[in-house]
């Protein structure tokens, strides 16, 4: 399996050893306030918006083509915030159970469907998060190459 390719501006930082010309990537458009949210996302999910977005964007991570993907990631957290309210409920009712329970019409348990949709809700939601620079992993990812130095090559210091 391949490293995906350098980002341009991380190539600038990091330095041009190889003094390879470097290619302009094409740059999307980026308008000059955070764009709204789209109007199908839920309640929970445009807070998530107005919560995350205007960083997103004062960092330059928020184009008009990142809308999508951001809404994706909102919606998520939506669906993982209202599975987890519900349980909540139910865990608050049924002490033996917890909510992670239920029966079925014959009356054996059975794992909530509940659970699952939580769980589902909360791996597209960090899955999203990361390509974003979410979570602590993808930010040290990305600080680490703006910030980090390039490795010493082994030729390194021979003629100087």
């Amino acid at each position: 399996m391949s490293n995906p390719p350098t980002p341009l501006h991380l190539r600038i930082l990091k330095g041009n050893p190889g003094k390879r010309a470097l290619r302009p990537e094409p740059e999307p458009a980026r308008e000059p306030e955070c764009p709204s949210p789209p109007d199908f996302l839920g309640a929970y999910a445009r807070d998530e918006w107005w919560r995350v977005g205007p960083e997103l964007h004062r960092l330059g991570l928020l184009t008009i083509v990142d809308v999508a993907p951001l809404a994706v990631y909102c919606q998520a957290y939506c669906r993982w915030r209202e599975a987890e309210e519900v349980l909540a409920g139910m865990r608050k009712r049924d002490e033996v159970t917890r909510g992670l329970m239920i029966k079925t019409v014959d009356g054996n348990p059975r794992r909530n469907p509940l659970v699952k949709i939580a769980t589902d809700a909360a791996d597209a939601m960090i899955s999203a998060a990361g390509h974003f620079g979410l979570t602590p992993v993808a930010r040290s990812r990305l600080a680490g190459g703006i910030g980090g130095q390039p490795r010493p090559g082994k030729f390194d210091g021979l003629l100087g």
